[in-house]
């Protein structure tokens, strides 16, 4: 790619051809660039690409048989002469007093009818255009067979639609004829405005030193000396320079041969369009450069981006809400039954966040339809890490492309910030945070606390049993003894001691799996957040990125090789 722009100055010489079909296809790469481009780079920077993608298609559908030059030069140049010299009629008006051209006359060499739909395009009003009749009987037309010649406004006239027309002209025309006097042929208007422009036309630009009558023949020799000079520094090293004179047949050799071969090679045309597109590459070839685009932003900034999105999604604050939950429903599996209804009358710590309840919960109807949790939403500052986050992934995967770039991708990664805060929410809602399924060791420390709790049930009954019948003077029961304490007693003391010590033991392995449990739950929430800043950050990201690379591409293949 560095060496596109050596590629584009580089122009056919001699007798090189343009073949149609390779020029077609480096079209088709223009077009294709102005695809990858559409929406990402500045619209004024692409309007001479789709002016040029346009106008060749026009043209390559028109006629191929015809070949359209254009005399265009300043006020006094003479240009109508050699216009009405060429065509041998009167056809263009020429000035005495104060010689202009108002508007563009066509003359056809052949048939009229062929023509009509080229000239219409370019706009040539019909009453303007002429044809030389003789020309399939004269043998001396025959091989101006398929010209088309214009003769321009001037682009000096004091009437600026003048000008607006010539610069128009000069865009649609295969051959440009420009034609200086002996007077002004160093004005710089004309080498600095126009022929400067066209260096990379070189092919389809012929310069005449019209007048050279109005010289003495040791002066013409010197004067196209220094306006070759002048050509070169306008770089058009090697373009023709010819003498002409209206007035004199034989100063007319030159330029008749000259337009004979034009004709007969066909080439025009072809030559101007890839002129055209040269121009455009090379344009073009300082918004693309020749960076080799990344597959997206680095890992240190997906990573910033990750923990900048955890932090706007809530995730701290879900993973606490996860360990305490986790707490509140094993300390009401686990705890002693007397005291577990306590625990149910606090509320679960993720059902006040609008999340997963405990297991087994049906949750109201009417609260599963709401879309949204009660996750606390960011702070300022974790806002701020969030576009900051952003910003360093788009700084990250543009920082090897050209100029024109990191702002379509800047807006690429933040292209979706304002859908962000509802996709994480769902994600948050939507995650599986771990606490779906009771443990097994829950139900089996569970089922110890019942079988202590009903011991001592059943002791203390027992107790209060014996209590009754000697209240009522009835025989006492005669209780089984442990050593010397009866057996009711140790029911009653040994399932109360039981059941605390079992809730000491189980306490800190409640708190252990409790921190397990968060770190899972903070585990698949940032990987849940991570594919959300995936589809809504980098994903857009890579786009452009991609757009970028067939950008490269096609304007690689729209270069001349």
């Amino acid at each position: 790619m560095s060496n596109i722009a050596g590629r584009v100055r580089e122009v056919f010489r001699g007798d090189q051809r343009v073949d149609a079909d390779a020029l077609i296809a480096r079209l088709d790469a223009v077009r294709r660039f102005l695809t990858a481009v559409d929406g990402l780079l500045p619209d004024a920077d692409l309007v001479p690409a789709h002016t040029v993608v346009e106008r060749a298609g026009t043209r390559l559908a028109l006629s191929r048989d015809h070949t359209v030059v254009a005399l265009a030069g300043a006020t006094g140049s003479g240009k109508s002469s050699l216009f009405n010299a060429l065509a041998q009629l009167e056809l263009s008006p020429v000035g005495v007093r104060r010689p202009t051209t108002g508007v563009t006359h066509a003359c056809v060499w052949g048939p009229l009818e062929g023509a009509n739909h080229l000239l219409d395009w370019i706009g040539v009003l019909p009453r303007h255009r002429f044809v030389r009749e003789s020309a399939l009987d004269a043998d001396d037309e025959t091989a101006l067979h398929g010209l088309i010649l214009l003769d321009l406004p001037d682009f000096d006239s004091v009437q600026r639609s003048h000008r607006l027309e010539v610069d128009r002209l000069l865009g649609l025309v295969d051959q440009v004829v420009w034609v200086v006097d002996p007077q002004k042929y160093a004005d710089r208007v004309i080498h600095d405005s126009y022929l400067r422009e066209f260096h990379r036309h070189r092919e389809v630009t012929l310069v005449v030193l019209n007048q050279a009558d109005r010289l003495p023949p040791a002066e013409v020799p010197r004067v196209l000396d220094d306006l070759r000079r002048l050509l070169d520094t306008d770089g058009l090293t090697g373009v023709p320079l010819l003498a002409t004179t209206a007035i004199d047949p034989a100063g007319m050799v030159g330029l008749r041969n000259a337009l004979e071969r034009t004709v007969a090679e066909r080439q025009a045309a072809l030559r101007r369009l890839a002129g055209d597109v040269d121009t455009v590459v090379a344009g073009l070839d300082e918004l693309v450069g020749s960076a080799q685009p990344a597959g997206g932003p680095d890992d240190t900034a997906v990573n910033g981006l990750n923990r900048a999105l955890a932090g706007a999604a809530g995730v701290p604050a879900v993973t606490e809400a996860v360990e305490r939950a986790y707490r509140h429903r094993a300390g009401a599996a686990t705890g002693w039954p007397v005291v577990r209804g306590w625990r149910r009358l606090r509320p679960d710590p993720l059902r006040r966040l609008h999340l997963p309840g405990p297991t087994g919960d049906q949750a109201d109807p009417a609260e599963s339809l709401v879309a949204a949790t009660s996750v606390p939403d960011p702070t300022a500052a974790q806002r701020s890490a969030l576009g900051l986050a952003i910003r360093a992934v788009a700084d990250r995967a543009a920082a090897d492309l050209p100029a024109a770039w990191p702002g379509a991708v800047t807006s690429a990664a933040r292209s979706r910030l304002g859908d962000l805060p509802d996709a994480l929410d769902r994600t948050i809602a939507g995650t599986d945070l771990g606490l779906d399924r009771r443990p097994l060791w829950w139900r089996f420390v569970g089922g110890v606390q019942w079988l202590v709790t009903l011991a001592a049930v059943v002791g203390l009954g027992w107790l209060v049993l014996g209590y009754a019948l000697r209240a009522l003077g009835l025989p006492a029961l005669d209780n089984p003894m442990v050593g010397q304490v009866p057996l009711p007693t140790v029911l009653l003391l040994g399932g109360l001691l039981a059941g605390l010590l079992v809730a000491a033991l189980t306490r800190p392995v409640v708190r252990w799996a409790a921190r397990r449990a968060r770190a899972r739950a903070d585990q698949r929430l940032t990987a849940r957040v991570a594919q959300v800043g995936d589809e809504y950050v980098l994903t857009p990201v890579r786009i452009v990125l991609g757009s970028y690379a067939q950008a490269r591409d096609a304007l690689r293949d729209a270069a001349r090789r």
